[in-house]
């Protein structure tokens, strides 16, 4: 690489699910690959207080307590030395909004096909089918594997 230049990003979605946990696997297997830096993001939304003007409050929503389980899973799943450089954050918003947000400039988006809601017969997620019509790069959306529901490696 010349000089300016930035190593390649590859972003992938992160939500506790086992569909996520896949799209990290493939995320940072791909980014092994063509020399990339995966961005591990997990978004999460407050629901909205229907009729109310002020923004609801989730009392047992800890952000702390949720970054750290967001990075203990990403270490569980990826291992104590990612083979790639791996940034997580966790953004507060419309996990839509947020994923199609961090695909501006990125080599590609990860996500799986079935995050953590919605209808377990919906052949894809509403957050990946957004991703998939709406990203500023090339979208991946990882079918499960078959595994188990509890395998996080």
């Amino acid at each position: 690489m010349g000089d300016g230049e930035h190593a390649p990003r590859v972003v992938v979605g992160v939500d506790g699910s086992p569909d996520s946990y896949d799209a990290l696997r493939w995320a940072v297997r791909h980014a092994q690959l063509i020399g990339a830096a995966v961005e591990a993001i997990a978004a999460y939304d407050l629901p909205l207080g229907a009729g109310w003007p002020a923004p609801a409050v989730d009392a047992d929503f800890d952000e702390a307590e949720t970054r750290r389980a967001v990075a203990e899973e990403i270490r569980r799943v990826v291992g104590r030395d990612s083979p790639v450089p791996l940034e997580q954050h966790m953004v507060r918003g419309n996990p839509a909004d947020v994923l199609l947000g961090a695909s501006d400039g990125a080599e590609l988006l990860v996500v799986g096909s079935r995050g953590r809601g919605g209808f377990a017969r919906l052949l894809l997620g509403s957050v990946s089918q957004q991703c998939a019509l709406h990203a500023a790069c090339p979208v991946v959306i990882v079918r499960p594997h078959g595994g188990s529901a509890d395998e996080l490696s």
